[in-house]
């Protein structure tokens, strides 16, 4: 049955149930029912209202099935929406993280203390900056976040007292080993640093270089008895039959290195302070801890004394 012909017929199925309701209450309200078919025209009546309703409920079954077809591609659709939408979602933010990964990666090529780091190697060499006389609370600074070594090149320490607390505390609490090398007392060379500082130094009042390189051994003897078992093995002291060019204090990359000039202390001189063994300067101070390392003899600090009599050359 096609469309039209079934609206058709709705429609006068209606029409027709409509105006049976209408001739019945007319026909009831004159009492031709009951003329017509007396006791029994009502029920007749609604049993034949009832059957073309259910007529056009039966012809409604197929357009009802259909809105359940309907629903049912309704719904497929909105799963498939929802799935694509979904793709869509991870799409972009696939999309988005890509970008602020290559965002990221640009800026890491524009990082600015990398740049900044670059240059002072290029330009300074690995020179950072330049102290008019030794920064002892750099230094200490330096020893106190060491975490792989702590080195010193002198003639002798004058100034041992300030580097302890921190060289112990490097030695016990955080296990970092120590290196220290000193100038022979009786090498040739402590006789031509005396003289070279005979302008600053009162012969009456001031110790000479060889004394005062012991006077720093028996400090690091001290030194050597406090840290117990564990700093001892850490804390090497060698003495060297050389003339030194630099004096030097190293923690882990951290150099200050002076000159040792006429007339004045090594930590008395401007002090250039060094950021990176890999740099030029740092390469170079390096070379010179190595040679004079090898140079050296180790000093057992408990009897040093006996000891420095027994090194030969």
């Amino acid at each position: 049955m096609s469309v039209d012909v079934r609206y058709r017929v709705e429609r006068i199925a209606l029409a027709l149930m409509s105006i049976s309701g209408v001739v019945v209450l007319i026909a009831d309200l004159f009492g031709w029912l009951d003329a017509l078919a007396p006791g029994g025209a009502l029920p007749k009546v609604t049993l034949l209202i009832l059957s073309t309703v259910t007529v056009f409920l039966l012809l409604e079954i197929d357009r009802l099935r259909k809105l359940d077809v309907v629903q049912d591609q309704l719904t497929a659709l909105g799963e498939t929406v929802r799935s694509r939408i979904t793709g869509l979602d991870e799409t972009v933010e696939t999309q988005v993280a890509r970008l602020d990964s290559s965002f990221q990666a640009q800026l890491a090529k524009l990082d600015i203390d990398t740049v900044a780091q670059q240059l002072k190697q290029e330009n300074y060499l690995g020179v950072v900056r330049v102290h008019a006389d030794f920064p002892y609370g750099v230094f200490n600074g330096f020893v106190e976040g060491a975490t792989q070594e702590v080195t010193i090149l002198q003639t002798f320490i004058p100034d041992l007292v300030h580097f302890q607390p921190a060289l112990e505390k490097a030695l016990v609490d955080r296990g970092i080993p120590v290196r220290i090398m000193l100038l022979y007392p009786s090498s040739p060379v402590a006789g031509l640093r005396d003289e070279a500082l005979r302008s600053v130094r009162d012969p009456a009042l001031a110790p000479d270089v060889k004394a005062r390189v012991e006077m720093c051994l028996a400090g690091l003897a001290e030194l050597h008895r406090a840290v117990g078992p564990a700093g001892r093995a850490l804390l090497r002291v060698r003495v060297y039959n050389s003339l030194p060019s630099i004096a030097v204090h190293k923690a882990d990359e951290h150099f200050l290195v002076s000159s040792f000039l006429h007339g004045q202390l090594a930590v008395d001189s401007v002090q250039t302070e060094i950021d990176g063994s890999d740099t030029t300067m740092g390469r170079q101070v390096r070379k010179e801890l190595d040679i004079l390392w090898e140079i050296g003899r180790d000093l057992p600090l408990p009897d040093w004394r006996e000891s420095l009599r027994d090194i030969t050359w």
